[in-house]
């Protein structure tokens, strides 16, 4: 309870109005600002303030909840492979028809999150310095900062701005770079500017971490630390399609870390850091957001509406591809040949008793039953506990073979694979012989298959340049025909939010250039 409180009175020193530029004020006053950077014992709790950020509902009664909504709303639903059982009144969400709508809340939300995470990273990078205690601790503190820094505005760009390969080199639109507490007019940099940022303040946090000598708690994977600065690093990298960085950088993040064992895998290994998590978000049932936590919407047991009435499951065509060996397999529901509803995959008796039957601890007692699925989300504690995880093992190994096979590094390409699937156990019937496009192929399905409904679907489609393609169960797939979209790497303005106008209103310097 004592570390939840720390968190808790963290954000709350660091607290936003209501304004519309609000996430460019990062403390309440100047008696606030002067407490919290009297010592480093007071900065080290609003560096926790940054991690509760992160699991804070925001926006009133839009649901908004920190970075749960960011995987949820943003990464998942709008995906090639995820799917949230006949939700149909949220198809503009899903379908990505709020690109371009700069005045809709929706286009507003990441942009407004994290900056406001930003505000306040910077307010610690420039202050802590004055403040009274160890250099150490002013050097990983501050590498802590930096490291914040750095994945927000990772996020933003491949929210905001094209993708690299589309960018002419980075010359394309990024981010306005706020790295201090002034809050003028600012133009937005380049996407090369953009990443170039990036970089430099990992770089910074990374020499940071090692001077300093420290690290975090080993019971506070909320935290970060050199290890969350390299994963940063690695998806960054890769991101930017600098594929030697994104290489070295995922080997070095996830070289402390081992691969899930199969029952963890399984058995509700997504809800509690275990060896494998790099870096998640903190929750508890003390500080619940109820029915907006991220498992009250993706948990299989979840009592929550959105879990229960409208379940999330992965889709035909991407399961369909798992091989029978896998354990990865066993976390969806495969039908068979019992009978569901074609038109939205409810299910009807036979396979809903076959569902509680195999998965019943996972289920909520009165959730809807679905083809396909999932049992890999569950609450901790209803109607959405739970720690989830952003960064992990696997995330690196398919990074680095990613990298690898661009780099033309194919054996070694081959070996990162066989070590994620076989000699984890993942699958042990698993090999690798493939190369080429072939081999590239390969490690995109199995990045699809090892990372879903974690946060990544929308994200890599996106930078990989392929085309959303749903379909319905009539056509070979599992979605309802209000999903049942084509959606084409130069539709949807190239799958790019515009800059929201609570930002263009406030910022004379951005508004000739919002797309």
């Amino acid at each position: 309870m004592k570390k939840s409180i720390y968190i808790w009175l963290a954000a709350a020193a660091l607290a936003f109005n209501a304004c519309s530029d609000d996430y460019l004020n990062t403390t309440s006053d100047d008696t606030d600002k002067k407490t919290i950077f009297e010592s480093t014992e007071n900065v080290k709790l609003a560096v926790n303030g940054l991690s509760r950020l992160m699991s804070t509902q925001y926006l009133s009664s839009q649901g908004f909840n920190g970075e749960g909504t960011i995987i949820t709303w943003y990464a998942n639903y709008p995906g090639n492979d995820f799917q949230k059982c006949n939700l149909t009144g949220w198809s503009p969400i899903i379908n990505a028809e709020y690109h371009e709508i700069s005045t809709a809340i929706y286009d507003y939300y990441p942009w407004f999150y994290y900056y406001k995470i930003i505000g306040n990273a910077n307010t610690i990078i420039c202050e802590v310095d004055n403040a009274t205690g160890s250099a150490a601790d002013k050097q990983f503190l501050k590498a802590q900062a930096l490291t914040f820094r750095a994945y927000c505005y990772l996020m933003l760009s491949q929210l905001y701005s094209h993708r690299w390969q589309d960018s002419n080199n980075g010359a394309s639109r990024g981010l306005p770079l706020r790295i201090d507490e002034s809050k003028g007019d600012l133009p937005a940099s380049t996407l090369a500017e953009t990443y170039a940022r990036i970089y430099k303040d990992l770089d910074e946090a990374i020499a940071g971490y090692t001077a300093s000598g420290q690290d975090r708690n080993s019971k506070e994977n909320y935290a970060v630390n050199i290890d969350v600065a390299y994963a940063i690093y690695a998806r960054a990298a890769l991101t930017r399609e600098d594929w030697e960085n994104a290489a070295k950088y995922a080997a070095l993040a996830r070289k402390k870390y081992k691969l899930m064992t199969n029952k963890e895998y399984v058995d509700g290994g997504f809800n509690a850091p275990n060896r494998e998590w790099i870096w998640s978000v903190y929750s508890n049932a003390q500080e619940t957001l109820y029915f907006y936590q991220f498992f009250a919407y993706q948990g299989s047991n979840s009592n929550a509406s959105a879990g229960r009435n409208y379940p999330c499951a992965i889709s035909k065509e991407l399961y369909d591809q798992i091989p029978a060996t896998d354990v990865r397999k066993a976390i969806f529901l495969d039908p068979g040949n019992l009978p569901f509803n074609t038109a939205t995959g409810l299910a009807d008796k036979a396979l809903t008793k076959k569902a509680k039957a195999d998965y019943g601890s996972k289920l909520n007692a009165k959730s809807q039953i679905f083809a396909y699925m999932q049992f890999k989300m569950q609450a901790v504690v209803n109607p959405g506990v739970g720690e989830f995880c952003l960064f992990r093992a696997a995330e690196m190994y398919l990074t680095e073979a990613e990298a690898d096979c661009h780099l033309g590094k194919e054996a070694e390409a081959q070996a990162l694979l066989v070590a994620l699937n076989k000699t984890s156990g993942r699958d042990p019937s698993y090999t690798c012989t493939k190369t080429g496009n072939d081999l590239l192929t390969e490690v995109k399905l199995y990045r699809r298959f090892d990372l879903w409904g974690e946060g990544f679907d929308w994200f890599d489609f996106k930078r990989w340049k392929q085309p959303i393609v749903r379909k319905t169960f009539a056509k070979g797939g599992s979605f309802h025909e209000t999903f049942a979209k084509t959606i084409k790497p130069e539709e949807a303005n190239a799958w790019t939010w515009v800059i929201p106008n609570r930002e263009t209103d406030y910022n004379s310097a951005i508004k000739s250039n919002t797309k």
